[in-house]
Parts: structure tokens; sequence; C-alpha cells
């Protein structure tokens, strides 16, 4: 009901038209300007309740699962890469981050002291491409 008293007062006080016939059908559709439109739109937001004595899901599902141990070396670790086909095959670079989730296929990014011949200096390996050293 406030709603309809806010758009009626908008409409009566000459803040809102209506549109013109060339931009759409000739059904007199009122429109909002740019300033006005936030009234009705704050107006549809909904609000949900919890329950009191309910928990959030998140926490209980933190609470519950474990961490998983982290997959790879850490940061900084040296490491020899076993690839072949990779221009730093049997060099030596550091890791720079490691992707936690088991569905990557190459997770572990090495960064190396010397550049590629496409002046990159950074690659991602496999967990079975490295070995740590």
């Amino acid at each position: 009901m406030a709603t309809l008293n806010i758009v009626a007062s908008a409409v009566a006080s000459g803040v809102a038209g209506t549109a013109s016939t060339s931009n759409s059908p000739a059904r007199g559709i009122a429109f909002f300007p740019r300033g006005t439109d936030n009234i009705s739109r704050s107006r549809r937001l909904s609000v949900r309740a919890t329950e009191e004595g309910a928990a959030p899901a998140a926490a209980t599902a933190e609470a519950e699962a474990p961490k998983p141990p982290p997959i790879g070396p850490k940061r900084g670790t040296k490491v020899k890469i076993l690839r072949g086909e990779s221009y730093w095959f049997k060099d030596v670079g550091s890791v720079v981050a490691v992707d936690q989730d088991p569905k990557t296929r190459y997770p572990v990014v090495v960064r190396f002291s010397k550049v590629n011949y496409a002046n990159v200096s950074t690659n991602n390996y496999a967990l079975d491409e490295i070995q740590e050293l």
C-alpha cells in the first residue's frame, strides 16, 4: 500500500511522465526519470527473517568439515621440471602459487630466472611434472 502511495504522489506531482508514442506502444505506460527509479526499487526489496534458534547454514558446514591438507609444494620451494617438452626441462624454478582445487590439471605456477622465446618467465605444471629439491 505504501508503494502505491509513493507512486501516486510522484505521478501527481509531475515527476513521472508518460512514454512517448515513438519509443514505445501507445498504452500510456508511465516511466520514472533516473533520479526517482530508486524509490520503487527500494520498496521491492524483501528481507527474509531466520528463526532465532537456528544457526546459519554456512557456519555449521565449516564447523563439521575439517580443511583438507594442502596440495603440492609450498610457496617459494625450489622445484626441478620433469616435463620433456618444456623450455625449462631439467631447470630449477621457484613455486609462486599452488591451486588447491583438485580438478585443476596444472595447479603449480613456477617462476624461472631466465625467459623463454616469448619473453615469459612463468609456467603452470602438474604435480607429477615437478620434483621438489
